[in-house]
Parts: C-alpha cells; sequence; structure tokens
C-alpha cells in the first residue's frame, strides 16, 4: 500500500514523502504511537517508495515521491516475500530473540540483492529484550549506507535510552472517528449507521474499529451499560467486581484481551460523557441517543462529580493498557473507580 493510501496521518506522510525525494531520511526511525492507526503500513509504505520500480508523486502532487504500488517490488514487499525487505515481530514467545536481531545486522551489511535499499522492519519493537536492542546499537550509531531500520512500538518508553537517542521519533495520533467511519463504509462493507456508531467507541484505532464491526458496536456498547447498570447499584466492592465479566471477553488472551477490554473502555467514556451531559442538563446532543431513556435512569445513580470521576478513571485505565498493563488488573480497578 502506497503512502497515498493509507488512512489518516496526512501531515505525517507529507513529511516522510518529503525527505524520501530529498533523500534525507534518516537510517533509523522509530514510529510511535497507539496500536491500531498505521504505522506498521506506513514502514511498509516507506519500504515500497525506496524500492519501487516506477516511483512518482502522489495525492495531487501532495506528497512529492510514492511507490506506484503495482510494480513487481511493491506487490513483492507487500506480500512480505522481497529480499531486501524483512518485517521483524515477536514470536511464539511474545518477544524478538537476540539471535534473530544478529542476523538482521548481519543482513545489513550487504548490498541490496536487488532494490535500492535494505529494509528491515521491526514491529512491535518494544518486544525487543535489553540485550536485542543492545545488539542493534552499533548499527543505530552507524547505519550502514544502503540500509534502512525502522522500529515500530506503541510503547516507546520500554526502548532503551541508548536506542530513543540515536532514532529520530515519528509519532502517530490516534485517527479520527471520521476517517475510521469512511474506511468501514468504503472498505469494511458497513452502513453509514453502524459504521459512525463502531467508530465512535474505537477510540482512534483502525484494528478495535474492525473487532468491534467483527463482534457488533451493539453488543460492546451494550456490554459498557451493563457494567454501568452493576456499579451503580453496587453495595461493596465484591458486587462491582462481578462487573468485570463484562468487560473482557472469554477465552481472549494476549493482544486479543487487551483490544477487547479498549474497545469497552472506549464504549464506557462515550456513555459516561452522555451521562455527564445528562447530569448538567447539558443542551450537547447525545452520542447514544438511542440509549436516551436507560441514560436518564442511569444519571440519577451518576451525578456530574461522579460522571466526572469516572470518566477521569477510564482515560487512566487507557493509558495503563497502552504502558502494557495487565488487561485483568486494569478491568477490576476500573470497575472499583466507576
Amino acid at each position: 500500500m502506497p503512502l497515498r493510501d493509507l488512512l489518516g496521518h496526512r501531515v505525517t506522510t507529507r513529511l516522510l514523502s518529503r525527505a524520501l525525494a530529498a533523500g534525507t531520511l534518516p537510517p533509523s526511525l522509530i514510529l510511535a504511537g497507539p496500536d491500531g492507526v498505521g504505522k506498521r503500513q506506513t514502514a511498509i509504505a516507506v519500504a515500497q517508495a525506496m524500492n519501487c520500480l516506477a516511483p512518482g508523486r502522489g495525492t495531487g502532487g501532495e506528497l512529492p515521491l510514492d511507490a506506484c504500488g503495482a510494480c513487481t517490488a511493491c506487490n513483492r514487499i507487500a506480500r512480505g516475500i522481497h529480499p531486501d525487505v524483512q518485517v521483524i515481530e515477536p514470536g511464539e514467545t511474545g518477544t524478538i530473540k537476540i539471535d534473530t536481531v544478529r542476523e538482521a545486522v548481519r543482513a545489513t551489511g550487504f548490498r541490496p540483492f536487488e532494490g535500492r535499499r535494505r529494509v528491515v522492519i521491526f514491529d512491535s519493537a518494544e518486544a525487543l529484550g535489553a540485550d536485542a536492542q543492545d545488539a542493534l546499537l552499533k548499527t543505530l550509531e552507524e547505519p550502514p549506507p544502503s540500509s534502512v531500520l525502522i522500529l515500530v512500538t506503541s510503547l516507546p518508553d520500554q526502548l532503551l535510552p541508548t536506542v530513543r537517542s540515536r532514532c529520530p521519533v515519528v509519532r502517530f495520533a490516534p485517527l479520527s472517528p471520521s476517517e475510521i467511519a469512511a474506511w468501514l463504509t468504503g472498505v469494511g462493507g458497513l452502513d453509514d449507521t453502524r459504521a459512525h456508531a463502531v467508530a465512535a467507541v474505537a477510540g482512534g484505532s483502525l484494528t478495535v474499529a474492525r473487532e468491534i464491526a467483527d463482534t457488533g458496536a451493539e453488543g460492546v456498547r451494550g456490554a459498557a451499560q451493563r457494567v454501568l447498570e452493576q456499579v451503580a447499584g453496587a453495595r461493596d466492592a465484591r458486587a462491582k467486581l462481578a462487573a468485570t465479566r463484562d468487560l473482557v471477553g472469554k477465552g481472549r488472551a494476549g493482544a486479543g484481551e487487551r483490544q477487547a477490554l479498549a474497545a469497552h473502555l472506549h464504549a464506557l467514556a462515550s456513555l459516561v460523557r452522555d451521562l455527564g451531559s445528562l447530569s448538567t442538563r447539558s443542551d450537547h446532543p447525545l452520542a447514544n441517543a438511542d440509549l436516551a431513556p436507560a441514560l436518564a435512569g442511569l444519571a440519577r445513580s451518576f451525578d456530574t462529580d461522579r460522571a466526572c470521576h469516572a470518566f477521569t478513571a477510564i482515560d487512566r485505565a487507557l493509558e495503563a493498557l497502552e504502558r502494557n498493563a495487565s488487561p485483568k488488573l486494569v478491568a477490576d480497578w476500573i470497575v472499583l473507580k466507576l
């Protein structure tokens, strides 16, 4: 997928395209931002632009240099079979092992086999252990002239300071609800109403939006509503903790569990925001207008102070989840704070 076809991040893609056109792209980069916003796809698009057989301008001249997206090099990079572009990601253990890093570093010392530049992309780079990151340091400090290393991460603080200091950071923001809704209608095949409902609770992540679309936005929002109803009527901490079963899907683990909890937290935030509007008798339209009668009932338990406190707690829970906190601990903590 060339840069012009990426979802959102227009300023970022323009900066990368200009650097590619001017030959000033740093030989090592960190692409940092929330999960599911397109960082990995951007890294692959950069690799395509550097090795495309027929590069040109993109998006009406807005991008000085972009891949064609159709030549054999672009297709092979997209399929993960180009000899000069390697994507390294965590294995079954959830880590990227030092031997894998050493082999990748060794390969960067050779000239490209058929392309113009060798590109090594470390996806989920936070999975690199300290020893694996140490093995990268010399290459990051003195990169071979024909190689580029790109570290993709949602947790940049888990990279060693010595690694971060050697790599310029390109930061990615969450996608806007309108961008996600446009993708869901144009590519995902959802109708406009459902696409906007999904986008409203996806928290700027296309990955989360697709998860919600697959399982049903109504199901995620319904679970969030049940959590609020349970904690509103709970008499003690044990009764509140019983609500956690609605926050994390059964049978999930790892990234799936994390994404499910994130989706439910964003749905909770949307509902609590509406409760705050109802408690203050604001004229602001409700994001969940179809649930107005149920929300009016809940608003009796969530006055302005409690709604504000709950919204702040949800925000902190999302931050903890991004910092790799245990989903189960986050779920338990948030229901006690609501």
